[in-house]
Protein backbone atom coordinates (compact mmCIF):
# COMPACT_ATOMS: atom_id res chain seq x y z
CA UNK A 1 0.00 0.00 0.00
CA UNK A 2 1.11 3.34 -0.92
CA UNK A 3 0.44 6.44 1.50
CA UNK A 4 -1.84 7.55 -1.19
CA UNK A 5 -4.26 4.42 -0.76
CA UNK A 6 -7.90 4.86 0.84
CA UNK A 7 -8.36 3.07 3.73
CA UNK A 8 -11.19 2.00 6.36
CA UNK A 9 -9.83 4.43 8.75
CA UNK A 10 -10.17 7.11 5.86
CA UNK A 11 -13.65 6.12 5.50
CA UNK A 12 -14.73 5.61 9.13
CA UNK A 13 -13.35 9.34 9.22
CA UNK A 14 -15.45 10.63 6.31
CA UNK A 15 -18.28 8.78 7.47
CA UNK A 16 -18.06 10.45 11.26
CA UNK A 17 -17.80 13.54 9.20
CA UNK A 18 -21.11 12.99 7.96
CA UNK A 19 -23.17 11.62 10.42
CA UNK A 20 -21.33 13.00 13.64
CA UNK A 21 -19.24 11.73 16.29
CA UNK A 22 -22.21 9.61 17.77
CA UNK A 23 -22.16 6.88 14.76
CA UNK A 24 -21.14 3.33 15.99
CA UNK A 25 -18.30 2.65 13.60
CA UNK A 26 -15.73 1.24 16.15
CA UNK A 27 -14.71 -2.05 15.72
CA UNK A 28 -14.59 -4.44 12.38
CA UNK A 29 -16.69 -2.80 10.48
CA UNK A 30 -15.07 -4.36 6.94
CA UNK A 31 -17.79 -6.16 5.99
CA UNK A 32 -20.53 -5.21 7.86
CA UNK A 33 -23.41 -4.02 5.79
CA UNK A 34 -24.09 -0.21 5.20
CA UNK A 35 -27.42 -0.62 5.83
CA UNK A 36 -26.64 -2.85 9.37
CA UNK A 37 -24.45 0.19 10.25
CA UNK A 38 -27.51 2.88 9.84
CA UNK A 39 -26.39 4.36 6.40
CA UNK A 40 -29.04 4.26 3.40
CA UNK A 41 -28.35 4.99 -0.05
CA UNK A 42 -28.69 8.99 0.49
CA UNK A 43 -26.12 8.81 2.95
CA UNK A 44 -23.54 6.99 0.87
CA UNK A 45 -23.97 9.27 -1.95
CA UNK A 46 -23.16 12.22 0.42
CA UNK A 47 -19.81 10.22 1.57
CA UNK A 48 -18.84 9.43 -2.44
CA UNK A 49 -19.02 13.81 -2.64
CA UNK A 50 -16.92 13.56 0.29
CA UNK A 51 -14.50 11.23 -1.07
CA UNK A 52 -14.67 12.71 -4.31
CA UNK A 53 -13.38 16.64 -3.02
CA UNK A 54 -10.97 14.88 -0.95
CA UNK A 55 -9.13 12.59 -3.13
CA UNK A 56 -9.98 14.35 -6.39
CA UNK A 57 -11.80 11.50 -8.14
CA UNK A 58 -15.34 11.35 -8.66
CA UNK A 59 -17.15 7.98 -8.08
CA UNK A 60 -19.98 6.92 -10.14
CA UNK A 61 -23.97 7.08 -8.06
CA UNK A 62 -23.72 3.01 -9.65
CA UNK A 63 -20.93 2.22 -7.50
CA UNK A 64 -22.10 3.72 -4.68
CA UNK A 65 -25.74 2.06 -4.66
CA UNK A 66 -24.15 -1.01 -5.55
CA UNK A 67 -21.74 -1.25 -2.82
CA UNK A 68 -23.25 -3.27 0.38
CA UNK A 69 -19.71 -2.97 3.37
CA UNK A 70 -17.34 -0.60 3.88
CA UNK A 71 -14.72 -2.91 2.53
CA UNK A 72 -16.35 -3.02 -1.21
CA UNK A 73 -16.10 1.37 -0.79
CA UNK A 74 -12.46 1.39 -0.10
CA UNK A 75 -12.08 -1.38 -2.81
CA UNK A 76 -14.07 0.38 -4.89
CA UNK A 77 -12.32 4.14 -4.00
CA UNK A 78 -8.64 2.39 -4.21
CA UNK A 79 -9.56 0.96 -7.88
CA UNK A 80 -10.53 4.84 -8.47
CA UNK A 81 -7.12 6.25 -7.23
CA UNK A 82 -5.36 3.12 -9.22
CA UNK A 83 -6.73 4.49 -12.66
CA UNK A 84 -6.36 8.27 -11.73
CA UNK A 85 -2.30 7.49 -11.33
CA UNK A 86 -1.95 5.74 -14.34
CA UNK A 87 -3.92 8.31 -16.18
CA UNK A 88 -1.51 10.66 -14.84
Amino acid sequence: MTAQDFTIDDLRRILREGAGEEADLDGDIADVTFEELGYESLALLETGVRIGREYGIELEDATLTDVETPRQLVDAVNEQLAAARTAA
